[in-house]
């Protein structure tokens, strides 16, 4: 009988390893970068209950962990990354609006913009606004140059148009102006509605020390139901996966309400719906009333509560940011010159700073200018003295011109720096302003040297496009989309030392860097097929780049060609109008 009991054992316990190493997924006869260190490739990865349990050979890979009911997925020997993660990006609001914008992104003539606008609006109904919210600059363009609100009047005479320009200027045209109102009366603080020689809104829009007629006029544009706002949360989830995307960091925004338009993305979450794991920062709206938000959120929101239904880490709250209050918001428009920030600044930051401290609340602060900088580190050494940091994470977002000393400062206070390629977009009108740069800016490499941690992202979409690619193309080459060498050749970075900051480099800004942006054991099975071999195309070619398959927590999210059966089925856009329906986001073709 206890022979009979020892032998059941073994059976079980034989049985239980072998089940445990049987894989829900395999990908093997790939050229799968680890990311562990430059150069280190394997052939396969397994996968079970969401998380990467085995990478190696092919033949081992399959010999160890493969079953009958092991989905297996022949990578014919592309390049395999870890999936890529954003860490700052206005994902949940761009979500809210995405159907209902046309993306000059990728465009490659100043022509086929103007065609794209004219085709939009003789689908658009009457009333209905047509728009174009960032992603673009003239540099991209053949033509060099932007569209004159002439030419936007003669494309769409009898419809409400509005093009933002960077975070510097919009055009609306007349139509638009009709329909607003706008006159000779109407200001708004900061910014100038330019008028002609007669006193009538020419339709231009400028940024001057804030771009508050930009954004408020934007805000009077049309707004998509909540129908066509989950729709197209999800339309933009799944274009962001076509590009490699499988986390990313809301950095919240103007404009961007809590807990009000957070509702849809919890609600898709809540429904296991959205396709990229998201981690979100709240931001203070309304001037003089900050201090008694973020003491209201740390009451009422819990940090790191993830409330996706299927995905760990898949909707979360992680903090406070990017602006904390109106008077420490450095606005960065490089068709001006640089603002002072207000007095105030101090007076509004500290209280906010400390009460986040004493309650162990991580923070994200916008800060462009250097001059910022070191004004922000004062509060923030300050509050260590009386209530130290003490490994609580916080970081910088861009950091365009921080210096070494405020670098080490950083450092010795436990911060990171998030950066994005917003100088891809703006080099020439920095040049202009200010001269050649003669260093790197933001200056990654000496963050890196500092082992400073450092996340890397867009900043879309307000400025930039949501591409990761095109912000990895910036990263190795230091130039501009137009081609100007902004950077120093020998402050670019290697494509190794780019990924690496664009998968676990940007896992730091939300805590996840022990889970994801590396292939090995133990982390989350995000990863992503390339269409490419990233580490071998001519270094232009990157800008290209697309994901032949996308799989989050081991689910694939996008894949196309030989691996279309495997995607899952994508609603159809809604309104019948979106510009989504008929170009798509990204203009990668």
């Amino acid at each position: 009988m206890k022979k009979i009991l020892v032998l059941s054992f073994v059976w079980l316990l034989a049985t239980t390893v072998k089940a445990q190493q049987n894989a829900d997924v395999i990908i093997y006869n790939g050229k799968i970068a680890t990311m562990n260190k430059p150069g280190e490739f394997v052939q396969a990865l397994a996968v079970k209950d969401g998380i990467i349990i085995a990478a190696g050979s092919s033949e081992k890979i399959l010999s160890v962990y493969k079953n009958a009911t092991t989905k297996l997925i022949d990578a014919a020997g592309k390049t395999v990354v870890p999936g890529l993660n954003d860490s700052h990006i206005h994902i949940i609001r761009e979500g809210l609006n995405y159907n209902a914008e046309l993306r000059w992104d990728g465009v490659k003539t100043l022509k086929r913009a103007m065609e794209m606008l004219k085709e939009q609006a003789a689908r658009t109904p009457e009333g209905v606004w047509i728009k174009v919210v960032g992603g673009w600059n003239e540099y991209q363009f053949e033509e060099k140059r932007q569209p004159t609100i002439d030419e936007i009047n003669e494309a769409v005479p009898d419809k409400p148009v509005f093009i933002t320009y960077l975070y510097g200027k919009a055009f609306v045209n007349k139509k638009g102006i009709e329909v607003l109102g706008y006159n000779k009366d109407t200001k708004y603080e900061g910014s100038l509605v330019e008028l002609d020689d007669k006193g009538v809104p020419t339709g231009m829009l400028y940024a001057k020390q804030t771009p508050k007629a930009i954004y408020s006029t934007l805000g009077l544009t049309t707004k998509l139901t909540r129908e066509e706002r989950l729709n197209s949360t999800i339309q933009y989830y799944h274009e962001l996966n076509k590009y490699g995307l499988t986390s990313a960091v809301d950095a919240a925004g103007g404009g961007q309400n809590y807990p009000d338009d957070y509702g849809v993305a919890l609600q898709l979450a809540k429904e296991g719906k959205l396709t990229l794991r998201t981690a979100y920062y709240l931001f203070a709206q309304v001037k003089g009333r900050e201090y008694k938000d973020y003491e209201d959120w740390i009451k009422t929101t819990s940090l790191n509560k993830n409330d996706h239904m299927f995905v760990a880490n898949g909707y979360t709250a992680e903090g406070a940011g990017e602006n904390i209050v109106a008077s420490a918001a450095d606005f960065e428009n490089f068709l001006e010159p640089r603002i002072e920030l207000s007095p105030e600044m101090e007076t509004d930051l500290e209280p906010i700073i400390r009460l986040l401290v004493k309650n162990r609340w991580p923070f994200r602060l916008h800060a462009t200018y250097g001059e910022s900088i070191d004004r922000m580190l004062n509060i923030f050494e300050k509050v260590n003295k009386e209530i130290p940091f003490n490994g609580l994470r916080w970081f910088f977002d861009h950091a365009e011109t921080i210096t070494d000393a405020e670098l080490q400062r950083v450092k010795n206070l436990g911060g990171g720096i998030a950066v994005q390629f917003r100088m891809y977009y703006q080099g020439e009108l920095y040049k202009k302003m200010y001269g050649h740069p003669d260093h790197q800016l933001p200056p990654i490499k000496k963050m890196l040297a500092m082992k400073i941690p450092v996340g890397m992202g867009t900043d879309a979409t307000r400025i930039s496009t949501f591409n990761p690619w095109m912000s990895l193309h910036w990263a190795v080459t230091g130039k501009t989309i137009g081609g100007y060498q902004f950077w120093p050749v020998k402050d670019v970075l290697t494509r190794f030392e780019a990924l690496q900051l664009y998968t676990i480099g940007s896992a730091w800004c939300s805590g996840d860097e022990a889970v994801k942006g590396k292939i090995t054991t133990g982390q989350y099975a995000d990863v992503v097929i390339l269409d490419k071999d990233y580490f071998t195309i001519p270094v232009d070619d990157i800008r290209s780049i697309h994901a032949a398959l996308t799989m989050v927590n081991g689910k694939v999210v996008y894949a196309e060609g030989k691996y279309q059966e495997l995607a899952p089925a994508q609603p159809e856009v809604i309104p019948s109008w979106s510009p989504v329906k008929y170009f798509g986001g990204y203009q990668n073709q």
